[in-house]
């Protein structure tokens, strides 16, 4: 048995047809398959923006950080008088009573 030429083509054409159950199907299949990705656009869009704005806090707490170690290792006018030092030399600090 070998090809037969169009009663082939048209035994294959009506198999290959898609019966209502099927086309109703499909559509249904579309339809969700355009949900989701809808809803993959819109999830996409929002972790853009969740990002930038990780971004923005995060610079802004680097930011926060290096002026907090700056003035950390900036020294500070010490308002309390070093008892080790000599008198003369403590005469000169802010903190210091004169008689």
């Amino acid at each position: 048995m070998g090809y037969d030429g169009p009663r082939t083509e048209a035994i294959i054409a009506n198999l290959c047809k898609p019966t209502r159950p099927t086309i109703m199907l499909n559509s249904k299949l579309y339809l969700q398959n355009c949900y989701i990705l809808q809803e993959n656009e819109r999830l996409r869009r929002k972790a853009q923006l969740l990002n930038q704005e990780n971004q923005a806090l995060l610079s802004e707490l680097k930011q926060k950080l290096a002026k907090a170690n700056k003035k950390a290792n900036k020294p500070s006018n010490n308002l309390i008088p070093d008892l080790n030092c000599t008198p003369s030399s403590n005469a000169n600090h802010p903190n210091s009573t004169r008689p």
